[in-house]
């Protein structure tokens, strides 16, 4: 199951990041190079008031979702969960769910069937993006929103996050709690989502302590707690003490609780499942999002874009810090987001030397949109492998 950005060869990512340049074209390979938007959901609407008409010209929309996984995975599913719930509260409406929808020709299938019956529907999975847009071709009155994909439509609109600024703090929490300067990352799929946020956060721990190495082993999982245990036990083998992991169980975090070893989750906060040794990780807020979807649907302002949101939009951030961080480590990494927020930080700022050697960007500037979403290497410091 590929639930979030399973792209093979890195043609297809710059496919993408064109993509989230076009706004409107149902291309893919529209020739405009502007990155993609990143600005709070709730102020497009507001920067053009002549195009906002009464909320009453269109009736409550009906809503439907389709999940890869399902809410009790803890993680990826759980936090859209979160997100469609906060949309009917600000309603007053019910939504569709249809949970456990794998990628293919089934998918299709249930995206059509939602099409008949309801006025937005969401996909929250990659895989889902070809099926997606065959039937937003179909239904052209109809409003489709798919998470992580880089296809767009004059109906079909994409949204994403830039959770590598959470992975960043993330990783500054693990450079301050090492003290052998060994770190374990269980990662999912070798796909540039998964790659640059790794980066980030071992930036992020570098920028705390230079001398720590980051070694990765990969699960291909979103959510197996069996085989990412097993990934887990590899690195804890190795003597690393902090783990952090990239999938939606907490298996390594329970797996290094077992081995007193600090662990850091994903996707939601986990805290819970290794309550004495937790640190922090990233979490999503799609809430908001799916909120102001609903809100430019009945004021006739919606508009398909390839969205890639801000950590200060709230859309990414990092869950509370666990019972056992001190209190100068949640100073440094406060302050750190603070200069993120303000858009004074950037986290990809060149130069940024790879684990061949090779320099990235030029001195004093961030890399581009495209750049980031074309990452194929690890920063130096990272132990390990992209298959390719």
């Amino acid at each position: 199951m590929l639930k979030k950005g399973w792209v093979v060869i890195l043609s297809l990512l710059m496919v993408f990041a064109v993509a989230c340049s076009n706004k409107e074209d149902a291309s893919p390979s529209a020739s405009s190079s502007a990155p993609a938007s990143s600005e709070p959901p709730a102020s497009s609407a507001a920067a053009s008031p002549e195009a906002s008409p009464s909320a009453s010209e269109k009736p409550l929309p009906k809503v439907a979702f389709v999940y890869i996984g399902v809410p009790g995975d803890g993680g990826w599913t759980y936090q859209h969960d979160i997100g469609r719930i906060e949309m009917e509260k600000e309603f007053g409406i019910k939504s569709t769910v249809v949970e456990n929808v794998p990628e293919g020709p089934d998918a299709e299938r249930v995206f059509e069937d939602l099409a008949k019956d309801n006025d937005i529907i969401i996909g929250t999975s990659f895989g889902y993006m070809d099926s997606m847009v065959a039937v937003a071709e179909r239904h052209p009155d109809k409003i489709f929103l798919h998470n992580t994909g880089y296809k767009t439509a004059k109906n079909l609109g994409t949204y994403m996050g830039r959770e590598y600024q959470s992975g960043y703090l993330v990783g500054m929490v693990a450079g301050k709690m090492t003290k052998n300067n060994k770190i374990g990352y269980v990662a999912a799929f070798p796909i540039p989502e998964v790659v640059y946020t790794i980066n980030a956060f071992t930036l992020g721990a570098q920028s705390v302590n230079p001398d720590i190495e980051v070694s990765v082993v990969w699960s291909n999982t979103w959510f197996d707690p069996t085989v990412e245990r097993q990934a887990a036990v590899s690195l804890l083998d190795k003597g690393v003490d902090v783990l952090a992991a990239y999938q939606d169980s907490p298996a390594s975090i329970q797996a290094a609780a077992e081995k007193n070893v600090w662990g850091i989750g994903n996707d939601s906060d986990m805290s819970r499942f290794a309550p004495e040794t937790y640190l922090t990780n990233p979490v999503w807020d799609w809430g908001p999002y799916y909120i102001d979807t609903v809100k430019k649907y009945m004021d006739g302002t919606w508009k398909s874009e390839a969205y890639w949101g801000h950590m200060s939009t709230g859309i990414t951030d990092i869950a509370p810090f666990g019972k056992n961080v001190p209190q100068d480590v949640k100073d440094l990494v406060e302050a750190k987001k603070k200069e993120i927020i303000d858009g004074t930080f950037e986290v990809f700022t060149g130069p940024i030397t790879d684990a061949s050697g090779k320099v990235h960007g030029e001195a004093g500037k961030p890399l581009s949109d495209e750049e980031v979403l074309s990452t194929n290497w690890f920063v130096k410091g990272v132990s390990g492998t992209i298959p390719q």
